[in-house]
């Protein structure tokens, strides 16, 4: 039997500081200290990390994989170019632009995630499908790539900003490592615009997911933070002005599924 859906606080502000505590940073409807953010999800990811994929199709009905080849479609990848896709673990995102490539000319694809356990799932998956070559995958944080300067055509990241400790930290580093004329693409849970679809939403997202990954991971609280870190994501529009304040240019919004996802897009000119 499915849950009734619990009270909530209010969501406060992501980022909190006080002289006697230091820096704070959200984990879920928690605050922690900065330091212990990256560590508590990399536990999270970790205890998930086998079953993440199944979950995805499970929590969605299948919709993410629509929203992820959308992203794919507006980015337009070109043979040649170089790719870095960030929080992108499983491959999944990887695997759709190598599809869209030339075998001849696939171009250079780097998959740079947090947590070994999803690097070591997107490696088998790899195996799995015969690519054997292709993409370098990396463990490294999205607030301090481990990249030179200017070296990619395109940074992707999807569903993974709301996990990093500082988003503006992470949207500087995206930038850092795109070529002049390069282009960053964000695919983000997002705040829904119509209301009875955001009525909804939030009964399914605060009752049913946490009881589904008891159910199919044995691990309720991970998704249960997973739910909270999307309330506390910025709102599409506060999301594109930080986009803005790191430098990046030409910023703009598309909203999938009624709000539920949205597609941020921009360009390092």
């Amino acid at each position: 039997m499915v849950p009734p859906m619990p009270a909530r606080p209010e969501t406060p502000e992501p980022r909190s500081e006080t002289p006697e505590q230091g820096r704070k940073a959200s984990f879920g409807y928690r605050e922690v200290p900065e330091e212990e953010k990256a560590p508590l999800v990399r536990g999270v990811f970790t205890s998930v990390a086998s079953r993440y994929d199944l979950m995805n199709d499970l929590m969605s009905g299948g919709i993410h994989r629509l929203w992820k080849i959308a992203m794919v479609d507006w980015l337009m990848p070109r043979p040649g170019q170089a790719f870095l896709d960030l929080a992108g673990g499983t491959g999944d995102v990887a695997f759709r632009l190598l599809d869209r490539l030339s075998p001849q000319t696939p171009g250079r694809l780097v998959v740079c995630d947090l947590t070994p356990g999803m690097i070591a799932v997107g490696r088998d998956r790899a195996l799995d499908r015969g690519r054997l070559s292709g993409i370098d995958w990396v463990c490294g944080d999205a607030e301090d790539l481990p990249f030179a300067a200017q070296g990619y055509d395109a940074v992707t990241i999807a569903f993974g900003l709301r996990n990093v400790t500082d988003i503006d930290d992470a949207l500087a580093e995206a930038r850092r490592v795109l070529k002049p004329g390069g282009r960053f693409l964000c695919l983000e849970f997002s705040r829904v615009v119509l209301p009875l679809l955001a009525e909804l939403y939030d009964r399914y997202s605060f009752s049913v997911l946490p009881w589904l990954g008891e159910i199919v991971t044995g691990d309720a609280e991970s998704y249960r933070y997973l739910v909270e870190s999307i309330r506390r994501f910025p709102a599409q529009d506060e999301l594109a002005a930080r986009i803005a304040a790191a430098g990046l240019d030409q910023v703009k919004v598309r909203n999938l599924s009624g709000g539920i996802a949205a597609l941020h897009s921009a360009w390092r000119l």
